[in-house]
Formats: C-alpha cells, sequence, structure tokens
C-alpha cells in the first residue's frame, strides 16, 4: 500500500482513459498492477544557475563519486525542505513570475517571463516529494513515470540518480525497484533546469504534467507495451494485438498470455485462446495476437466509439499482470487527387495548430481545461488538431479519441542523434494506439536544413524509425516552402505546406504523386473586440483583415484550398491565442493575435466565418457591436460584417432597411452604415429557412453574470470548473465594451488555479495570492479557473465590482 496517495484520483482517472475491467478481472488487476497518482504533497524552491550557493550547493557538492552519495545539497533524503512552497501538479513556475522587458527576441517569444540564461535566479527549480511504500509490497517493480517537465530534468530517489530527460514535452520513466525503502519515508527529487528553450513560443517551466507510480509484479507488460490496430474486411475487422512482456526475475519463466475485446460497457465481445511462452531472465519478448470483430462499431467524429483490448498474463493460474487500453476501430487513407479519407469517407481536414498553454494556468492545464479546449474546437467546426510543435499532453489525446478530433501527432526537433530519436520513438510508442492521431509529423519548419542533403537524410532516418513502430500511419514534414522539392520533400510521403498557400497549384502540378496538406494556414492577426488599430496597447482590428508577410487571411487560403479535392485541407495557425509571438508587435503586447479564439477560448469574429464555411450550423454573426456613443459622431460611417453561410441576408437599423445582398460562398458580406444608436439587425434565409441575429447599444452594466461550464465538480482535489465572467446591463443584456475590474472570492472545499481576460497587452498576475483573486473584463469578458476540493459539499464562489450588483453561483463538489 502506498501512502499519501488518494485512491479516488486514480480510479477516477483510469475511468476517464475507459480502463474499465470486467468485475471478476478488475479485483485480480488491483492487486497486481497499481497506477497511483502523485501529484500532491510537493515541494518547491527556485535554485540558480548562476550562484550554488543558492542552488543548494548542487554543482560544489560531489554528487556522482558514489553512488547514492547526497549529502549537503537538497538531493540528501534528510534535507530539510519544510520551509519550502507546497505545490500540486501540474505546476508551472513561470506563470507566477512577473513580466519583463527585454530586447531580446526568445524573451519576446516566449511572452517576456523571466525564464532562460540570461535569468539565473529564475530559471532553476527544485522539487521534493515524500511517499511510503508498505512492506508488503516488496518483491514488486516500481516505475516513476513523468508524463512531462520543462525542461532538462534530473531525478534521483532516496538520493540515488535515476536519469535525466532534455525533453520539456515527451515524457520518461524509471524503473526504481532497487531504491525504494520500505520502512523509512521515500524522497523523491527533481532538479528543473529551464536556462535553455526548446521552441520560440512560451514553453512554462517545471514538471506541469502529472506523475505516476506503476506497481507491477516482476512478470508484467512493458509500459507503452501494447500496440493495437486494426484493418477492415468484408464487415470484419482484424484486430491486431502486440505485446512486449517483461521478465525481471533472474531465471527463465513460461507464462501464459491471452487477450479479450470489450465494448464500453465491459462486455466481453472476442477474446483468443491462451498461448504459451518462454520469456528469458532479465529480458523482454514480443508476442502477437488476432481477433476478429463483425460488424465492428467504427470510430468517426461525430461517433467516436472506443473499445477497450485487455491483456492477462498468468503463470500456473496466477495473473501475473493485465493491461488495458483503449482504442478505435478506422481506416485512414491518403489519395494525391482526391484527399483524405476516414472509413472510405472523403473528409476535408478543418485543422488547427495549437500551443499548450491556456490563459491563468500556463501549460499546467488540468485534465479538465484539455476536454474543455477541444469541445471549443469541435462546436466552431473543426476536425484536427496539429500538437504544434511537440508532443502533447496525453490528456489532450485523450480528449481528442474521446470527443472525435483527428490528431496531428508532431515531433519537436527534425534530428536523427540518438537523443532525438529516442524522443520520437517514445512519442510513437505512447500515442499510436490513439485513434484520433492519423499522421504524424517529424519536424517544422527547419529553413537552415530542409533543402539541403542534410535535411533529405535525417528525414530518411525518421521516416524508417516511423515505419518500424508504426506501419499503419504515415508521415509529413511541415515545410515553409513554395514550389520547392529539393532535400526533405523528396522523401516525405505528405507533403505539407507552411503559408506559400500561392505555390500549392503549381506544386502538385509538378508532383501530382504527392498528397499535400496545409498544415499551417492562414494567420490573421486580431485582438477580441477591437475595431482600429492601437499601436499604444499593440492591439489589431478583430477582422479578417491584418495578415504578415508571409501569411494571408482566412478568406484568402480557404477559397484557393475549399474546392480542390487534390488539397486534403489544413490547420489554421492557431486554434486559440498563446503566450509569446506577439506579432507583429514587440512590448507591452504579451501574447499573440494569431488565435482564432482567444486565451480564454472566447471566439473573435474570425470564428464564425470559419463555423459558417465548415459546418452545417445556422449561422449569422454580425460584428462589431453597437456601443459607439462618445466614440463616434453621431451618423459616422462604420463598416458592418456579415459572416453567415445563409443564401441572403438583409440588414436593419432601427428597423430601417440596408438592403439584401447574397452571400459570396467561403466569403463575408459588409456594408458601410451610419451610427445611431439602437438595434443593429440582420435577416437571412438559409435554404428557406429564416434566420435572425441582432446588436444593440447597451446601458450601463449594472450586473456581474458568472457562468459556470458545468454545476458539479468531482471531490477529487484534481477537477477542474471553468467560470465565464460577463456583466450586463439592467435589460439583461451583455455589455460588449465593458472594463470592470472583478474580485473573487469562494466558500468551500476548493482554490482558484487562475485568471485571465484575452487581453494581449494585459500585465495583470494570472495567479494571485490568497484573498487577492481579480482581473479586470477586457471587452465585456474575463475568466476564472477553479480547481476541486477532497470534501464533497457547496462550493460558493462570490463575485464582486465597485458599482456592479455582485454575482453568487454555488457548486457541488462529490465523490
Amino acid at each position: 500500500m502506498i501512502k499519501d496517495f488518494f485512491f479516488t484520483v486514480a480510479a477516477r482517472f483510469l475511468i476517464i482513459l475507459g480502463f474499465i475491467l470486467p468485475v471478476h478481472l478488475l479485483a485480480q488487476q488491483s492487486v497486481k498492477r497499481q497506477t497511483i497518482l502523485l501529484d500532491t504533497g510537493w515541494r518547491f524552491h527556485p535554485g540558480n544557475a548562476a550562484d550554488p550557493s543558492r542552488d543548494f550547493n548542487y554543482s560544489i557538492a560531489n554528487i556522482f563519486s558514489k553512488s547514492g552519495k547526497a549529502e549537503n545539497c537538497a538531493i540528501n533524503p534528510k534535507f530539510d525542505d519544510k520551509n519550502w512552497k507546497r505545490v500540486q501538479l501540474p505546476h508551472d513556475w513561470a506563470v507566477e513570475l512577473p513580466f519583463v522587458k527585454s530586447e531580446n527576441f526568445d524573451i519576446l517569444s516566449h511572452g517576456f517571463k523571466p525564464v532562460g540564461g540570461l535569468f539565473p535566479e529564475t530559471s532553476i527549480g527544485w522539487y521534493r516529494k515524500h511517499f511510503q511504500v508498505s512492506p508488503a509490497d516488496s518483491g514488486k517493480r516500481f516505475i516513476i513515470r513523468f508524463d512531462g517537465i520543462f525542461r532538462d530534468a534530473k531525478m534521483w530517489l532516496n538520493g540515488f540518480y535515476l536519469g535525466d530527460n532534455e525533453s520539456g514535452y515527451i515524457g520518461v520513466s524509471f524503473d526504481v525497484t532497487d531504491y525504494v525503502d520500505f520502512h523509512h519515508p521515500n524522497t523523491l527529487v527533481v532538479r528543473v533546469d529551464a536556462t535553455q528553450y526548446e521552441g520560440w513560443f512560451y514553453e512554462g517551466a517545471g514538471i506541469y504534467r502529472h506523475v505516476w507510480l506503476t506497481l507491477t509484479d516482476e512478470l508484467h507488460i512493458a509500459e507503452n507495451g501494447v500496440f493495437i490496430y486494426s484493418e477492415m474486411k468484408d464487415g470484419v475487422a482484424l484486430v491486431s494485438v502486440e505485446t512486449t512482456i517483461r521478465n525481471d526475475k533472474f531465471n527463465q519463466e513460461t507464462l501464459g498470455i491471452s487477450s479479450f475485446i470489450t465494448d464500453r460497457n465491459g462486455k466481453i465481445l472476442t477474446r483468443t485462446d491462451e498461448q504459451s511462452i518462454v520469456v528469458k531472465n532479465r529480458s523482454s519478448m514480443e508476442v502477437k495476437q488476432r481477433l476478429k470483430m463483425n460488424e465492428p462499431r467504427l470510430w468517426q467524429l461525430d461517433d467516436p466509439y472506443l473499445y477497450r483490448a485487455v491483456v492477462v498474463l498468468k503463470q500456473n493460474n496466477r495473473i501475473t499482470d493485465s493491461v488495458s487500453a483503449r482504442f478505435g476501430i478506422r481506416s485512414i487513407r491518403f489519395d494525391p487527387e482526391t484527399g483524405f479519407y476516414l472509413n472510405g469517407k472523403n473528409i476535408k481536414i478543418f485543422g488547427v495548430n495549437c500551443h499548450q498553454d491556456h490563459a491563468g494556468v500556463g501549460v499546467a492545464l488540468p485534465d479538465y481545461l484539455q476536454f474543455y479546449r477541444i469541445r471549443l474546437l469541435k462546436e466552431m467546426g473543426v476536425n484536427a488538431y496539429r500538437t504544434s510543435h511537440n508532443a502533447p499532453t496525453p490528456e489532450a489525446l485523450d480528449a481528442c479519441d474521446s470527443l472525435g478530433m483527428l490528431v496531428l501527432d508532431e515531433q519537436r526537433l527534425l534530428n536523427s542523434s540518438p537523443e532525438y530519436l529516442d524522443q520520437f520513438d517514445r512519442l510513437i510508442r505512447r500515442d499510436r494506439n490513439h485513434p484520433s492521431v492519423f499522421l504524424w509529423s517529424i519536424g517544422n519548419e527547419e529553413g537552415m536544413i530542409q533543402t539541403t542533403g542534410f535535411g533529405k537524410r535525417i528525414a530518411q532516418s525518421l521516416i524508417d524509425l516511423q515505419q518500424r513502430l508504426d506501419p499503419t500511419r504515415t508521415c509529413t514534414y511541415a515545410a515553409d516552402l513554395p514550389n520547392v522539392f529539393t532535400g526533405i520533400n523528396e522523401v516525405i510521403p505528405i507533403r505539407s505546406f507552411n503559408y506559400r498557400h500561392f505555390a500549392v497549384a503549381d506544386y502538385h502540378k509538378n508532383h501530382p504523386e504527392q498528397p499535400i496538406l496545409g498544415t499551417e494556414m492562414g494567420s490573421t492577426v486580431t485582438t477580441r473586440g477591437i475595431y482600429e488599430k492601437d499601436t499604444i496597447n499593440c492591439y489589431l482590428p478583430d477582422q479578417d483583415i491584418t495578415s504578415p508577410w508571409w501569411a494571408s487571411t482566412a478568406e484568402e487560403w480557404w477559397k484557393l484550398c475549399a474546392d480542390q479535392p487534390w488539397w486534403m485541407g489544413g490547420f489554421i495557425w492557431t486554434g486559440f491565442d498563446y503566450r509569446g509571438e506577439p506579432t507583429p508587435f514587440g512590448w507591452p503586447n504579451i501574447n499573440s493575435h494569431f488565435g482564432i479564439m482567444d486565451m480564454c477560448g472566447f471566439p473573435k469574429n474570425l470564428y464564425y466565418y470559419y463555423q459558417s464555411w465548415w459546418t452545417n450550423n445556422d449561422v449569422l454573426r454580425i460584428s462589431p457591436h453597437w456601443n459607439w456613443n462618445g466614440k463616434v459622431k453621431d451618423g459616422q460611417l462604420i463598416k458592418v460584417w456579415i459572416n453567415s453561410n445563409a443564401n441572403e441576408v438583409e440588414l436593419f437599423l432601427n428597423g430601417n432597411s440596408f438592403g439584401k445582398k447574397i452571400m459570396p460562398r467561403n466569403s463575408h458580406l459588409s456594408w458601410e452604415i451610419p451610427y445611431h444608436q439602437g438595434k443593429l439587425e440582420a435577416v437571412a434565409m438559409k435554404n428557406g429557412k429564416k434566420l435572425i441575429s441582432s446588436v444593440e447599444t447597451t446601458g450601463k452594466p449594472v450586473q456581474l453574470i458568472l457562468t459556470p461550464d458545468k454545476i458539479t465538480m468531482i471531490a477529487d482535489g484534481m477537477d477542474a470548473n471553468i467560470i465565464n465572467v460577463t456583466v450586463a446591463d439592467s435589460m439583461g443584456r451583455e455589455a460588449p465594451d465593458a472594463q470592470n475590474l472583478v474580485r473573487f472570492s469562494l466558500k468551500g472545499d476548493a482554490r482558484f488555479i487562475g485568471v485571465g481576460n484575452g487581453d494581449p497587452s494585459s500585465h495583470e498576475a494570472d495567479q494571485c495570492g490568497e484573498g487577492k483573486w481579480q482581473r479586470k473584463l477586457f471587452n465585456g469578458k474575463c475568466q476564472l479557473i477553479l480547481q476541486s476540493g477532497f470534501k464533497p459539499g457547496n462550493v460558493e464562489i462570490i463575485a464582486e465590482s465597485d458599482g456592479l450588483t455582485p454575482s453568487r453561483i454555488i457548486l457541488l463538489n462529490r465523490n
């Protein structure tokens, strides 16, 4: 038994992942394999990259001369950490830091946070956790897995060095069996070194993903050791299950292995016979088994059905290990003339690129927020997600599997050294069971080598590795090149374009045998709720009119792509705003303007352009808002945009018609309307159906409104809730230009973990001290992120602002 561990956390997480076994096996598995979440009870303290005396003597103490030697530094299990800060994972210390003005490009591109080589005092972080293991668990194997640490982390258990992980994105695991203490508290220590960057965007700092402890028998299934794939033939699915078995005993052992498949309710649908195998001592072996399923329910975008494959190991009728993994049955195909096919159906890729940070929390997103973000993208019409430019958080892929979102899964760097081949190996083995993953990416915009022999040879090495580890998929490379074939494009199976939309047709004409995808398209820069360029505050108009020189507006690229069957679609840059890359500005602008939604997930107007042409929803969006009193003269012309998929639209101001217009396909409509306060209304016809939308001049804000994403949270200390904040006038109409400061408090067992408002130049704190939580509205909106506690009961959230009626909501923590 492991103390300092909440079994409800692990149980809930296993259920989310779909690890649901029949009862008679669940009881046995719970004894043999335990997966324990180690996110609570951590202590944190900054180190110092330039001063060993403030880095707990790390570079002074001779820690590698003897195994387990750790005196005079924070690695020592007896080190006193009681004055260190208590933290719960996921944790991003960079988001807690102030903004710092700098002329350095990398500081700018990382959102002006003081992390990196120029800031030695805030770029090292130490983490320590204590936990106990019962003597009853001796004889088991103990594996610790870190899902993601930024970056260059070194780990110790009880003073023994485990290893390091240079990657800030793909996780790493260590078998720590030899170092576990069964009679005293175990001390896990991690030193994180974020002095070097990996990207040119906000990357955070710290242990920002989960940490797990797995206990297994010495005869067990290796980590990521089950690979499931299928093929369809005449209505029958042939499911292959490849399992890597590990014998950590000192003797050769004979085992039995069998597999079965269940539906999502745990009903067994098909099973194999038990197969006898012999595994040599201290070694691994692979076993392949096949199962048949008649008329399976396919994994589809609108019905993402997931089965479970369960592999069971037995010795002398005793189950030594069992692993359950979710998978989906589906087929994928790329055709150079007609595009992409899912289950034989031609699908246009309506994709977005996304970095992994969010307002308030940086890169340390709770699991629920991953699902929230994918759901927002689905509602917009997005069907594909590119993990720009790194291995994603595992829970993001779980959300894509569950909600029906294709994934382009990307390697961080185009490099074939042992380090990066190992990173790519870990990525593929970790993610290849996810049905959402339809394509691998070996890299992005390697401008120094992408047209050279170096790039070509590196690409061939990565392509070979990908095909050996996952022959069921293929790969691409995101090239910011026009009609250029030399180098990587000579060998890459799928040619992808980052921008250079004007050259796509010519490339296809010259290389008709190569399927084509747009991996970065669009890049309109906008600021939610702003309608004039503001170079002081670094804001841009919230319309599809401004893009960098290398990119295009939405309409420019989508009109070229939409009707070309050989152009399988594309990924917009980006789905959400993100910290860093404040193109086209610098200080005080601290995050990007590229998002279709802002940092909080509040839609900009461009959202409705894509929703119009990427969905069959009834869309009729008027912009801008109609609150211009005191900002423009009465009668001054204001350009009004309509985004819609209706056939025709008529626009009215206070009942007076300004004419009817036909909606051009894949475009928008606009009018020049003289401003007078009142009601601006659009009336549209879509295939005989009447649509109506309006914006009105609102009155003075009087009432705060809190809108939670859900009213119930799981009392496991890990669940989260997103509460969006708006303000209304006396008639209940949302005020789109309100900028009030809102203060937050709560009663009950929960905690605030972040606030944001989508303002790309706001230097307000994303995380506040106890009793000091607040955020200004930005153009009528802000967001509060809440994490549940461990005690069931009510949680009351109160929002207050000077001159406004407060808002209170009651949420429920439940078991």
